[in-house]
């Protein structure tokens, strides 16, 4: 996609984080925004600030985990803004802690956002897209997390996973039907967002138990790493869209992460047990859980 004005924008997560400087990146390339986001309070000071310098913007409280928000935010896109050229799946929230002591509520909650987000995003809007007939691009949120298996992160770990998965086999089926969309995966590491703080808006029918050692020194972890992130949410907004304009599909915000990421992948082809992926930068390894 070369051209963004006039076209319509869809980001969930746009209250905070990486979904608020996308939505702020496509005002200024004279987009039409459709932003969703679960936290009203956030979400409608995003459309305010919008709304408020000009851009043509519309809100939608949505819970990306339930098919029926994304399908409602879907209608509203393509009724009252005539269709989506720029889809940004972006919603995420962030847990650890071993993966034996993670409750089912915590893999649905983490798995509902982060993975079925992007699978009802995709199943909600990729047909309409395609019908349109018009040049489109979607972008997937996913993680270096998706790239490497720390350990204390595996729910998190196993939810980018996927969404690496789905996202290149998207760009692989897109193709396949020819469909003239383009596909990019960003796969950030620690940037400033609210991301630490996601339990805020965790549904209270999935309400976390009193949190173990482990899950503790995970998200303490979390916070210290994402607090101490040097790349601003602003600049991986403006990384990836210069990908999308380039259509290209990895955006790896990090590069000093790929030493690890080589490492893994020389374990599999290699046929070796898996290396500490802290090996490399030993200094952020994390200590065991007391």
């Amino acid at each position: 996609m070369k051209d963004f004005a006039g076209k319509v924008a869809v980001i969930t997560g746009a209250g905070s984080g990486f979904g608020r400087e996308f939505a702020r990146r496509a005002h200024a390339l004279g987009m039409k925004l459709v932003l969703a986001d679960i936290e009203a309070g956030a979400l409608n000071a995003v459309v305010a600030e919008l709304g408020s310098a000009g851009s043509q913007v519309i809100g939608e409280v949505v819970d990306v985990a339930r098919g029926e928000d994304v399908q409602r935010l879907a209608d509203r896109a393509f009724a009252e803004m005539g269709g989506a050229h720029l889809l940004f799946n972006n919603a995420g929230v962030g847990s650890g802690g071993f993966v034996w002591e993670n409750t089912d509520r915590d893999w649905q909650w983490v798995l509902g956002v982060n993975l079925w987000g992007v699978i009802h995003g995709i199943r909600h809007f990729v047909p309409r897209i395609i019908a349109a007939g018009q040049p489109a691009h979607i972008v997937n949120t996913a993680s270096v997390a998706g790239l490497v298996c720390a350990p204390n992160m595996g729910v998190y770990n196993v939810s980018k996973h996927a969404v690496v998965a789905l996202t290149e086999t998207l760009r692989h089926d897109l193709a396949l039907a020819g469909a003239p969309i383009g596909v990019t995966l960003l796969c950030p590491a620690y940037v400033p967002t609210g991301i630490a703080s996601s339990h805020r808006n965790r549904p209270t029918d999935l309400a976390a138990d009193a949190p173990t050692a482990s899950q503790k020194m995970a998200q303490a972890a979390i916070t210290k790493a994402v607090d101490s992130g040097k790349l601003s949410a602003e600049e991986v907004a403006t990384m990836t869209f210069d990908a999308v304009r380039d259509d290209r599909f990895y955006v790896l915000t990090h590069p000093q992460i790929l030493p690890t990421v080589q490492l893994r992948f020389d374990d599999i082809l290699q046929q070796r047990n898996p290396s500490d992926p802290f090996s490399t930068r030993p200094q952020l390894k994390p200590q065991a859980p007391v």
